[in-house]
């Protein structure tokens, strides 16, 4: 009886070291997951981007950590902006002892996404991964043919402004995650509530031009194309490289500011915007030449003192209709004192003429090309045909 008792807990014994080695095993089809997302042409490491950061680990598991690109001061973003990315079919067991305490864990890759605004779509857009997206904000200013379809058809929901959120909507359109922009106006607090994972993106606040372009790696690692936005980064960044070289070898340097007068006052980047090392890159020199990152507000006389003399002008804005320099006259009478209107030097471009939220963010070498066709006419062919800004006529 003895003998029985002590065999049946030597069976039981293997029985449950069996049982939880089996628990532990990874499937053939999670295997070939961690291998594609080990694999050397997949692995993301930003090299501009200073918004995030990747670490892997065992088991193809990722922890990303996200922070303000503007601030060395990780701590102020919420404890909760950093992710486990863990393959879908690792089981729980051997993910979870890995992971530490404070990072949000997200199953990948994502089959149903929310984009809240037009930068993150673009990174959708570039890497052709519409189908991972089940709503969108809003359809203003928006060109994409394939997602307006979308859109009309009921394959693509339209769940509200910021702020004003539809969260009925949101719940019928079943997401996984949702990419928010937390530094902007408000309307997260309802979304909080449905227990739906919010991720931040916010390539919008990097200062290098290919920093904001090189967060299409950053969606990539959420539904799966790591390897495809590297490759598509790369040729981003070659041409954009490539570009800048061509420049350096240009025999001057035009001046040229930004902006326009809203509500009495001058709206500009500053001089350390990406736009501005945009502007610096093509060949040109930028006369806000300050340390702020974002648009600041300027006074007409301040504006006018630094920037009269200036050799461009350059202007972004939603015009109904075409833009004309009688109208930028009326906009603001005072315009016509400068230099660059009177020498007819505005370069534009009309968003609601042009799909620049849905391709400049991933594309800056779009975006230099442009102004290296301005600037310095000589260095591009000469029947280039610019894809957002052209002098005003």
């Amino acid at each position: 009886m003895r003998i029985l008792r002590k065999t049946l807990l030597i069976l039981t014994a293997v029985t449950l070291l069996f049982g939880c080695n089996s628990n532990k095993k990874i499937s053939k089809e999670t295997a070939a997951d961690i291998a594609a997302i080990t694999d050397s042409a997949a692995l993301i490491s930003p090299t501009y981007a200073k918004g995030f950061s990747v670490e892997y680990i065992k088991d193809g598991i990722r922890l990303v950590e996200i922070k303000d690109p503007q601030s060395d001061d990780s701590e102020q973003m919420p404890i909760g902006y950093r992710f486990a990315l863990v393959p879908k079919g690792l089981q729980e067991t051997i993910y979870a002892p890995l992971i530490p305490e404070d990072y949000t864990v997200v199953k990948v890759p994502l089959q149903r996404t929310i984009a809240m605004t037009l930068l993150q779509i673009s990174a959708f857009t570039a890497l052709e991964a519409h189908d991972y997206l089940t709503a969108i904000t809003s359809t203003k200013n928006l060109f994409n043919k394939d997602l307006l379809e979308r859109v009309k058809s009921g394959k693509l929901q339209k769940i509200g402004q910021e702020g004003n959120f539809d969260q009925e909507l949101i719940m019928a359109a079943n997401p996984e995650a949702i990419f928010i922009s937390p530094f902007k106006r408000g309307g997260y607090d309802a979304i909080k509530e449905t227990g739906i994972t919010l991720i931040p993106y916010l390539g919008y606040k990097e200062l290098h031009p290919l920093g904001q372009a090189e967060w299409i790696k950053f969606i990539a690692m959420f539904i799966g194309k790591e390897k495809f936005s590297n490759e598509l980064f790369s040729q981003i960044e070659n041409n954009y490289l490539n570009m800048k070289k061509l420049a350096n070898d240009a025999t001057t340097r035009p001046t040229v500011f930004s902006g326009e007068m809203h509500s009495g006052n001058w709206y500009a980047v500053g001089g350390k915007n990406h736009l501005a090392q945009i502007f610096r890159d093509a060949g040109a020199d930028y006369l806000i030449d300050d340390d702020n990152t974002g648009g600041v507000n300027i006074e007409f006389e301040k504006i006018y003192a630094t920037c009269a003399k200036a050799d461009y002008w350059r202007i972004l804005n939603s015009f109904s209709g075409d833009f004309s320099y009688d109208a930028l006259k009326k906009s603001e009478p005072r315009n016509v004192l400068f230099d660059a209107f009177k020498k007819k030097k505005v370069i534009y471009c009309n968003m609601k003429q042009t799909p620049y939220y849905e391709l400049a963010p991933v594309h800056p070498d779009l975006i230099l090309k442009d102004f290296i066709a301005i600037f310095h006419p000589e260095l591009v062919e000469e029947d280039y045909q610019p894809t957002f800004y052209k002098l005003l006529k």
